[in-house]
């Protein structure tokens, strides 16, 4: 029984911020400057790669949102490096918790994936411990990107922008015999991003990422399609 007591007493007369100040120590292999310079240099260079993207990327709706998740992305791969180290059972184990998470925003430029791709390369780079690889990096995928839309506009094939349309179609019609010609005849690029059903199911409204083959035929791709038996109202929002 005194034994019992004593163990308690020892384990209680131990002071109350102990267990909370050792909880914030270090790892023995990284320090808490370490981790602060990684943190604020994976910052710096994620709000590079967010201005490399406003700069070589024409200007959209979207494009606030997509730079502000290029700059947390970057941090944030960087600390999920940080964490998993060398321990290869941590990684997994990152794997997995992360797997829960489901993203159903759908990417209308496939350009914008490619810099989501870029900012996670910077921020494991910058987590790992190699930052010159960012800073070689960056500066290569900079010219690659502005060199690339310079060379799309003196051909035409980036004059328009990415844009949203949005059809309303009488339920009973079939959305490809309807639209696959004026679509080809208006856009370079289209993909079906959603289906929804409209007044009380008696219409379908099919949402559209599409790109004109030049940006001044917004208004002929409108008048064909209200032209459209079965088409019930258009809009094109960019």
């Amino acid at each position: 029984m005194s034994k019992s007591t004593n163990i308690f007493q020892s384990a209680t007369a131990a002071p109350v911020g102990d267990w909370m100040s050792s909880a914030f120590q270090a790892s023995p292999h990284i320090s808490i400057e370490l981790i602060l310079g990684r943190t604020v240099l994976a910052l710096v260079f994620g709000f590079v790669v967010a201005g490399v993207y406003r700069v070589s990327l024409p200007q959209r709706r979207d494009a606030p949102v997509l730079t502000t998740t290029l700059v947390l992305l970057s941090v944030l791969i960087t600390l999920v490096t940080i964490v998993i180290g060398d321990n290869i059972a941590r990684a997994f184990g990152l794997v997995g918790a992360l797997s829960i998470v489901r993203f159903r925003t759908v990417v209308e430029d496939t350009r914008d994936t490619a810099f989501v791709i870029f900012a996670v390369v910077v921020g494991m780079s910058v987590g790992a411990g190699y930052p010159m690889l960012a800073v070689v990096g960056i500066p290569a995928v900079a010219a690659g990107a502005v060199v690339m839309r310079q060379f799309g506009e003196m051909n035409g094939t980036t004059v328009a922008p990415a844009a949203t349309l949005v059809v309303r179609l009488g339920v009973g019609h079939d959305p490809k015999t309807l639209l696959d010609p004026t679509f080809s005849n208006h856009l370079v690029e289209v993909r079906l991003t959603g289906v929804a059903s409209a007044r009380q199911g008696a219409a379908l409204d099919l949402t559209y990422a599409v790109r004109l083959k030049q940006a001044e035929n917004a208004l002929a791709l409108m008048a064909d399609l209200n032209r459209v038996e079965g088409i019930q109202s258009v809009e094109l929002r960019q």
